[in-house]
């Protein structure tokens, strides 16, 4: 579903990744693990096409870097539920009105929308909130209202950057849950982070990011 190919990316003048590849398979759950600064949200940003490699190919299901146009970078994306650190919410919209925007910009009609919102907020267990706004909320059910937005779509693979790097350890772990329970129903999971706890418990596939190579871990 998504293939690395001997891919190189080169930032203001210093070298991030070194021709490297790696395979993610339809309904995977994968951790990339690294320290902060060694790449791991430019791997992402390349799974999005927000970012283009110096050289090799990224593919994203029948999607190549080399040769997308723009328009189909819409459509990819679309395909994938991308999850932020720092959240990125709408503050002036509700709950319901964050993760009905994503519906609303690729024109879903109205009914469609309020189900499949709502459906997806009670997935997370946040549709009590649904009329709260996002500084009304802890820090975890924020990144939970972001998880939901990013599910909306019904994407193949949900991109989750540090999805807990802005949360107590409690609130990790049920962050952690819920990427799992998501993962059970066939949703491919990649979460890039440096929390090696949180990769410990995943009970994923582990990929370690290092001096721009990429390496598959056996445990840690």
């Amino acid at each position: 579903m998504i293939d690395f190919e001997n891919v190189t990316v080169s930032l203001r003048g210093q070298r991030i990744l070194s021709g490297i590849s790696a395979h993610i398979g339809e309904g995977e759950f994968v951790c990339l693990i690294g320290e902060s600064g060694v790449g791991k949200t430019t791997l992402l940003r390349l799974t999005y096409f927000d970012l283009f490699p110096d050289e090799g190919d990224v593919r994203v299901g029948d999607f190549r870097s080399a040769n997308i146009k723009r328009h189909e970078i819409a459509t990819i994306r679309r395909s994938l539920g991308i999850v932020f650190q720092d959240y990125k919410l709408l503050e002036e919209r509700t709950v319901f009105g964050n993760v009905a925007f994503a519906l609303e910009v690729t024109g879903t009609h109205k009914s469609e929308i309020a189900e499949r919102s709502l459906r997806v907020l009670m997935q997370v267990g946040l549709s009590h909130k649904r009329d709260s706004f996002p500084h009304e909320l802890s820090g975890g059910e924020q990144q939970r209202v972001v998880i939901a937005r990013a599910l909306v779509n019904q994407p193949l693979a949900l991109l989750a950057d540090e999805p807990t790097g802005n949360l107590d350890p409690v609130t990790s772990t049920e962050i952690l849950q819920l990427l799992r329970e998501i993962n059970r129903k066939g949703t491919a999971v990649v979460v890039a982070t440096h929390n090696y706890e949180f990769v410990r418990k995943s009970g994923g596939r582990i990929l370690l990011l290092r001096d721009g190579l990429l390496s598959q871990l056996q445990g840690i």
